[in-house]
């Protein structure tokens, strides 16, 4: 176990995050997770939209606080004179800004990348936006289902010959948070070693055809776009839900071994059949194999199958909704469930653990709370005033 006193990757690293809603608060509580410190700069009187989002408990938004837990809050308008002084001792401050505002927008505030890199040339400049900074639609706005569509990830997603569908995450957020964290973190390698700050700009749209691996393959290779197949995967049989007789699970024999063995345990004779027996024949029959697959498993209940397939080496499993997954023992055993705190230090909202295991980094099971608007403003202005370095916040 890690030692809880040892300090974190991104121990003295500070964040100012003006980001909001997910993209960037998104990619700003995966630095936090490793120990940067995150200050939000927030609008006066409004603070982050996600503050207004539900569900609510205690008046509140859980939404807010499972993204922002062990954050700090100071309100700047970054138009007034008065708090543009508090902002530019913060610049002096910092070791990385993050921003999700339309191109342009921090240029007129006086803070773009350049102005920034002429002043601070070892601060490192997070941008998160819908199409990026440059490109003919950079100016364009967009939300998480704008870049599902346009980005193709709808498009390959659904059941075969009906409408497409959002994926039910966040990905087109969450997938180019993901990417501004790892970005930064680049970033903070190369200033390390010396080189100077640089600009991270991350397109959302480009995040989502970062995703589609496996779709821009086949395109490129057959010239046809994959169409959504439901829960089968266009390249590997069987790779899918069956029907057993209280429901659906799924196997994922992804190689000819793991068929074979596939077939051993249904007491299927299907392994030496060459309409079987290669991946490819197996994708070109997939519904016929399907359907021999399922007049096995109709008989027995899905947990049934998975105890005979898990012993049998074969990838199985149920299809489990999200509270059964806060409840999955090995979730838990992973310390994947954790609790928000409130400023009192009791277990508020339940929220996901960090999914970065470092053999040296401390995984506590709660999280410091998520900070009220403004809330941290006496803080970080004696922090300000007195010049030294801010006092370990471990998660407790």
């Amino acid at each position: 176990m890690p030692d809880d006193t040892c300090c974190r990757p991104l121990e003295g690293v500070v964040v100012l995050d003006l980001t909001h809603v997910l993209a960037g608060p998104y990619a700003s509580m995966g630095l936090q997770d490793l120990g940067a410190r995150i200050i939000k700069v927030e609008r006066p009187g409004l603070g982050d939209d996600t503050r207004a989002f539900p569900p609510f408990k205690d008046g509140a938004s859980a939404y807010f606080a499972t993204i922002n837990h062990g954050k700090e809050s100071i309100a700047l308008d970054l138009r007034a004179e008065t708090d543009r002084v508090i902002f530019d001792q913060l610049l002096e401050r910092a070791d990385v800004i993050l921003e999700n505002f339309r191109p342009g927008v921090m240029e007129r505030l006086g803070y773009g990348w350049e102005a920034l890199h002429a002043r601070f040339p070892n601060l490192i400049y997070g941008a998160v936006s819908g199409f990026g900074h440059t490109g003919p639609d950079r100016l364009r706005p967009a939300y998480d289902m704008v870049v599902q569509a346009r980005g193709g990830v709808m498009s390959i997603t659904g059941e075969k010959d009906r409408d497409p569908v959002r994926v039910g995450a966040s990905i087109g957020d969450i997938a180019a948070g993901m990417f501004l964290c790892q970005g930064v973190l680049a970033a903070l390698y190369a200033v390390k070693s010396g080189a100077p700050g640089q600009k991270v700009d991350v397109s959302m749209l480009d995040s989502q055809l970062a995703l589609l691996e496996h779709a821009v393959a086949i395109t490129s290779v057959t010239g046809h776009s994959p169409r959504p197949s439901g829960a089968r995967h266009p390249s590997i049989t069987p790779f899918e839900t069956f029907h057993a007789r209280d429901g659906l699970f799924v196997i994922a024999a992804g190689n000819d071994a793991l068929f074979a063995n596939l077939c051993k345990t249904l007491g299927l004779p299907l392994a030496e059949d060459p309409r079987f027996a290669t991946n490819l024949a197996r994708c070109e029959n997939a519904r016929l194999l399907k359907r021999l697959i399922e007049a096995v498993t109709l008989d027995q209940p899905k947990q049934h199958w998975i105890q005979e397939l898990q012993r049998a080496g074969i990838p199985t499993g149920p299809i489990q909704d999200v509270a059964q997954v806060m409840q999955d023992p090995q979730i838990l055993a992973r310390n994947m469930v954790v609790d928000v705190c409130d400023a009192d230090g009791h277990p508020q909202y339940k929220a996901a653990g960090n999914p970065v295991k470092l053999s040296a980094l401390p995984d506590p099971v709660t999280r410091r709370p998520a900070p009220s608007l403004d809330g941290n403003r006496k803080d970080i202005l004696k922090w300000l005033a007195n010049g030294a370095t801010q006092d370990d916040h471990s998660d407790t």
